[in-house]
């Protein structure tokens, strides 16, 4: 099985970790990254993946108002 993943973080060092990370881990598939809960938003829509990992406090829209709206669509 494989995870489709999306990485979702304001900050470019904790994606770049993230990023490193997942790509020891056998069956996780980066599809993408977002800088912000917006386009997370959108690219969750988008692109359906099966993992997100969601940095919660983000300038804007945080994790947690991501939570919410993609759990109203």
């Amino acid at each position: 099985m494989v995870l489709r993943t999306l990485i979702v973080d304001d900050e470019p060092v904790a994606r770049r970790v993230l990023r490193e990370e997942l790509a020891e881990i056998p069956g996780i598939d980066l599809i993408g990254e977002a800088d912000g809960g917006a386009r997370a938003i959108a690219m969750i829509g988008e692109q359906e993946p099966d993992l997100v990992l969601l940095d919660l406090q983000m300038p804007e829209v945080g994790g947690f108002d991501v939570i919410r709206q993609i759990g109203n669509g």
